[in-house]
């Protein structure tokens, strides 16, 4: 009796346990991590240093980052801004919904950067916004398609 008590335990503790997330559909963890929200945005980053966990979703983690745009104008870092805009865009456009929920990725880039500003000190937060603003600016008007 005491080994069928040892073998259940070593397989109860050796057996992965299913990720929560793995009840989710592609979609919805897609939805979750486009919003423009800090726990939307943290939720996505945490995601994106660790794919690996991630990988049955087949999620298309490229970017080019602020595409033709500087990535730290001013020393302004947009970069993970401009990378979780090009994973909204990229697996949107794959799933065929891209028209639908451009607008709101386009919300999400602006309320990226925006944290980035809130985090500089106070006199640097105009420059920093009114570059923000200027990149927002010009990502909403891309065509949805």
């Amino acid at each position: 009796m005491r080994h069928i008590a040892v073998v259940a335990l070593l397989i109860a503790v050796l057996t992965p346990a299913v990720p929560a997330q793995a009840s989710m559909s592609r979609a919805e963890v897609l939805a979750r991590w486009t919003q423009p929200t800090d726990a939307s945005y943290a939720a996505w980053n945490t995601a994106r240093r660790h794919r690996v966990r991630w990988a049955s979703y087949r999620f298309d983690w490229s970017t080019d980052l602020c595409s033709r745009a500087l990535e730290v104008p001013l020393g302004f870092d947009f970069s993970d801004a401009c990378r979780h805009h090009d994973f909204g865009y990229r697996n949107y456009r794959a799933q065929g919904t891209f028209a639908r929920h451009k607008d709101r990725l386009d919300e999400v880039f602006r309320a990226d950067m925006r944290r980035v500003c809130d985090a500089h000190r106070p006199a640097a937060r105009r420059p920093c916004n009114a570059i923000a603003f200027a990149y927002h600016r010009a990502v909403r008007s891309l065509p949805k398609t």
